[in-house]
């Protein structure tokens, strides 16, 4: 349990991001969690998460004792590119989901991860995302890393919010490119009708940056190295159909392509600062072999 008391100079501040920058090592969106819980109270009540503070408010926060997974663990092949005792980097495969949800609550990286690391993850994302510092579609390949506690976790999360956190991938694009590269700023929010994917939009949206460099252009394709400004959700594939050129295979966002199920799509580069170090890492994979097939067959 921990206790407050808001003095003079916080007064107006909302609660939520005032107890994020307290040292109780919990991100806003868990804060909001358990406020949304009645784990967190204002002078003995129940407040909103968007409370604002007043001067001399009590505030409590009782955090609970982690609750026992109930995702399976599963010894399912995980290529692990790195690993210490605070993270590890792994390379996931085309059609793999990253975590349990609703009609994939087995076969998932997270249930992969369970078994490999013996529970030892991060439970800032709760019991269905252990670990999970940030995703990769099912269909994308490619790099990501897992946090095995929720210091890790923090510090990680902290470099992706500030745009420090390396990200580059390669994609296979419908049509030629006419610039050898260029800057896509297009803010992305949830599609007004379908709520299932994203959309450039003003409206209830976050800023998004994406950068394309053409490796190859090919009679009707091109071939791109990509790097995220920003990390939003479906980001990529949202922007390369924004400017016309949406990602081969993309089926939500594009076409299907015979051949290959869901986008051609790798994450291949990935960099930050190991949070317990402070030493830059970079690690880069190998473009998997359904891409590459692709590559030889537009060739």
């Amino acid at each position: 349990m921990y206790n407050f008391k808001v003095t003079d100079e916080c007064q107006g501040e909302r609660l939520d991001k005032w107890l994020a920058e307290q040292k109780i090592e919990l991100t806003r969106s868990a804060i909001q969690k358990l406020i949304s819980e009645g784990e967190i109270k204002v002078n003995g009540k129940f407040v909103p998460k968007n409370y604002v503070l007043k001067k001399d408010d009590d505030v409590s926060v009782n955090i609970p004792e982690p609750k026992e997974l109930d995702v399976k663990a599963q010894d399912l092949p995980i290529e692990i590119v790195y690993q210490d005792e605070d993270l590890l980097v792994v390379n996931k495969p085309k059609g793999m989901v990253v975590h349990p949800a609703a009609g994939n609550y087995e076969g998932t990286l997270v249930n992969a991860l369970l078994h490999h690391c013996k529970g030892q993850l991060s439970g800032i994302n709760g019991i269905v995302r252990p670990g999970i510092v940030h995703r990769i579609d099912k269909n994308t390949s490619g790099l990501l890393i897992v946090a095995k506690n929720d210091k890790a976790h923090l510090k990680l999360a902290e470099q992706i919010k500030a745009h420090t956190f390396t990200r580059e991938y390669e994609a296979v694009v419908c049509g030629r490119m006419k610039n050898e590269s260029g800057t896509i700023n297009a803010p992305i929010g949830r599609h007004p009708v379908d709520r299932k994917k994203m959309c450039v939009t003003d409206k209830n949206s976050k800023d998004a940056v994406t950068h394309y460099f053409v490796i190859e252009n090919f009679e009707a394709y091109s071939h791109l190295r990509l790097k995220l400004e920003t990390g939003r959700t479906h980001q990529i594939r949202v922007h390369m159909a924004y400017i016309g050129h949406p990602v081969l295979g993309d089926d939500v966002y594009g076409k299907p392509f015979k051949g290959i199920e869901g986008q051609c799509l790798h994450a291949k580069k990935i960099g930050f600062v190991h949070p317990a170090t402070g030493e830059y890492l970079e690690f880069d994979s190998e473009l998997p072999l359904y891409f590459k097939n692709i590559l030889q067959k537009l060739k």
